[in-house]
């Protein structure tokens, strides 16, 4: 009896054993699966939004966030990317990345369009003219916030979130084709740890509003693309073609073997966002890039002719529920 008894003891406490490793190397690869330096918090991509009361003027900062100018102190210079970036400290203490160049127009409209819809975005806004001290005087400056509750992260990458195959994920990999993002590389992806929330973001959106290129070939894609060309951007499409169930996109630019594999039901989720935005709204996200009024119109007229493509591509009556 004791013998049966110690034999039971010694077999149970092998199980609990190879539980107990079992347990910690599930956690192990679940840490592991996690981008790394990623908190703790839930991970979002999109929330709910009241689309047509955004204010796509002052963006997803707000007036509460609007800096204030009335002096600036140069902070130090950073590094990288395709713009050249100062950091700099305003007259409340805040501090900003200031980005010179042709990047910063199209930016500054491209946030308001993605969180005018729900998406998490960077907070900037565009400064027509702007002095930084020992720099220089630079016209249309966007401004991008370093708030310190927000601890900027790693980067995430295409393909490898919590979000994949989501409507949400989906859709804003069609909005990448929408923008004419050609530059949709890892690197322009952070995730912002804050409240709780790990928010993943893609925090450079300069590359945006202009043509994609003509040739969806490697090396040969370069050709003939461009950034913040308004008239470029409104000779392109949104929408190659679609089946029974498919939506094609239009999309010449890095990770574009991403790019493909949409639904109706992706691209209906997407459409009934965009197509709640007023004429004045989209208007207004140029607007607050200091486009001109040409520019404006150009612009506005092409957003809404690429709205309109993808809500035609997405009818389907047995998918929308419509008659």
């Amino acid at each position: 009896m004791y013998k049966h008894t110690l034999m039971f003891r010694i077999a149970l406490a092998a199980l609990v054993v190879t539980a107990t490793f079992g347990v910690a190397d599930a956690q192990r690869k679940a840490r592991s699966s996690r981008p790394h330096g990623a908190d703790t918090g839930r991970a979002v991509l999109w929330h709910k939004v009241d689309v047509a009361s955004q204010d796509t003027y002052l963006g997803p900062g707000g007036a509460a966030m609007q800096p204030d100018l009335s002096r600036v102190q140069f902070v130090s210079q950073e590094k990288g990317g395709y713009s050249t970036k100062y950091k700099i400290r305003d007259a409340a203490g805040n501090e900003w990345v200031a980005k010179v160049g042709k990047e910063a127009q199209s930016e500054t409209a491209a946030v308001r369009l993605l969180a005018s819809i729900g998406y998490y975005t960077e907070i900037n806004y565009l400064a027509p003219t702007l002095t930084i001290p020992g720099k220089g005087t630079f016209s249309n400056v966007r401004l991008e916030a370093r708030p310190s509750n927000v601890k900027r992260g790693d980067i995430w990458r295409w393909g490898h979130t919590p979000f994949e195959n989501t409507p949400q994920m989906k859709g804003l990999m069609i909005m990448m084709a929408f923008l004419n993002n050609w530059d949709m590389k890892a690197a322009n992806n952070k995730i912002f740890h804050t409240d709780g929330l790990d928010e993943y973001v893609i925090s450079d959106l300069g590359a945006t509003f202009g043509k994609p290129g003509p040739i969806h070939l490697p090396l040969f894609w370069r050709i003939g693309r461009s950034r913040n060309d308004p008239k470029g951007y409104s000779k392109t499409h949104l929408v190659n073609g679609t089946s029974d169930y498919k939506v094609r996109v239009a999309f010449q630019g890095k990770n574009g073997s991403q790019m493909h594999d949409f639904t109706k039901e992706d691209a209906r989720w997407l459409a009934d966002l965009l197509t709640q935005l007023r004429d004045d709204q989209i208007r207004d996200m140029f607007r607050a890039a200091n486009y001109s009024t040409g520019d404006i119109h150009t612009l506005t007229k092409a957003v809404k002719a690429r709205i309109a493509e993808l809500d035609r591509a997405a009818y389907d009556r047995r998918i929308a529920g419509r008659p």
